[in-house]
């Protein structure tokens, strides 16, 4: 059965107020070369296309789905699928980042990070590996697995997941 679970959407003013500072420096920075060369300004509307064109498909591909076994988590670039089997469930926890830093992301490895919106694969502050979809910081969904991996999740309602995988784990133990 595939069910899937909502994401708290992210606080569109952050997003766009940091891809317009991007945008304007680097508008800014053609302006200077155009001075010189008048052609340089179609790299500029170039350049104003790709972001705000990335940065909506960025921000908008972002998706959590239980199906079957499987648990698909799509944010930006970048999607996990974990076998709900390599997820230690009973380790699984709701917790706000504000109150635990060491699972707060640090360095990203691989994947978007904006105010308000980071997506993909990072280092936590305790150096651990995760894979993470935040959009809000206050109600987050940790989940790790028995790799070692993090998974971080905004969920409207984080309990909805934690408690679909407790059913799946409790269905399958009693096979």
């Amino acid at each position: 059965m595939r069910r899937e679970f909502t994401i708290v959407p992210p606080d569109l003013r952050l997003v766009v107020m940091a891809s317009g500072i991007g945008l304007l420096v680097g508008v800014v920075a053609i302006g200077f070369a155009a001075r010189e060369q008048p052609m340089i300004w179609l790299a500029a509307i170039a350049m104003t296309v790709l972001v705000v064109g990335m940065t909506a498909w960025l921000v908008r591909r972002r998706q959590v789905v239980l199906d079957g076994d499987l648990l698909t988590v799509a944010a930006g670039f970048n999607t996990a699928r974990i076998r709900t089997a390599d997820l230690d469930i009973a380790a699984a926890r709701i917790l706000d980042l504000a109150k635990d830093s060491t699972l707060k992301p640090g360095l990203k490895t691989f994947g978007s990070s904006m105010p308000g919106y980071r997506a993909g694969h990072f280092r936590l502050r305790n150096r651990s590996r995760a894979f993470v979809l935040l959009t809000d910081t206050t109600k987050v969904l940790a989940l790790p697995e028995r790799s070692g991996r993090m998974l971080l999740l905004s969920l409207e309602r984080p309990q909805a997941l934690l408690d679909a995988l407790r059913t799946m784990a409790e269905a399958g133990a009693r096979r």
